[in-house]
């Protein structure tokens, strides 16, 4: 099981949308993938839930945790493996382990904790909620957007995290992102000899 949450070694940037659902995450996601003609990953959460509702009817949990943080990982490493500029990600296991922690009591598996901490990332991208409420059959809390806004921010400012924060509407949020990432790719190509 460790394994399958340890980052595997990439030659790529590696920057991570964070932060509440239906904050733009995803759509930032694809818009950065295209720009840089890069690849991007998914939310495997996502997918795996809405699975899971389909065929169930039941949301997310705890015991939902581990396999959904396998899947994130297996994506990313191998996705990683498609690039030497910029990976995008759409999450990473600290926000699984957020979620796990604001969802279940404020328990995270060990293991899930110990790799949602032990992965590295360049930049995070902490999303902010100015962005209209979307409803799916996986979202969940829309009057507790600021609550976790809140614990996402927490969560990175504890862990020490680089991060910035991005306000506003879809073009102000790329513009900033791609400055951000335009400085880590600048610093990447000097690094080279």
């Amino acid at each position: 099981m460790e394994k399958a949450l340890k980052q595997q070694p990439s030659n790529c940037i590696k920057v991570v949308l964070f932060g509440p659902e239906s904050s733009g995450k995803t759509t930032l996601s694809r818009q950065l993938a295209r720009y840089y003609n890069s690849v991007w990953v998914p939310e495997y959460a996502r997918e795996y839930l809405q699975n899971k509702w389909n065929n169930e009817r039941k949301t997310c949990e705890p015991k939902d945790l581990m396999p959904i943080a396998v899947g994130q990982m297996k994506l990313e490493n191998t996705l990683a493996k498609k690039t030497d500029t910029v990976l995008i990600c759409d999450t990473d296991l600290l926000e699984t382990k957020v979620y796990s922690e604001e969802y279940y009591s404020g328990t995270c598996d060990p293991l899930l904790e110990k790799y949602a901490l032990k992965n590295t990332y360049d930049l995070y991208f902490l999303t902010y909620i100015d962005t209209p409420w979307e409803a799916d059959d996986l979202r969940d809390k829309p009057e507790e957007r600021q609550e976790m806004f809140e614990a996402f921010k927490a969560a990175l400012v504890k862990y020490n995290k680089p991060y910035v924060l991005l306000k506003g509407d879809k073009q102000t949020r790329l513009e900033l992102a791609t400055k951000h990432i335009n400085q880590l790719l600048a610093k990447k190509n000097e690094v080279k000899p």
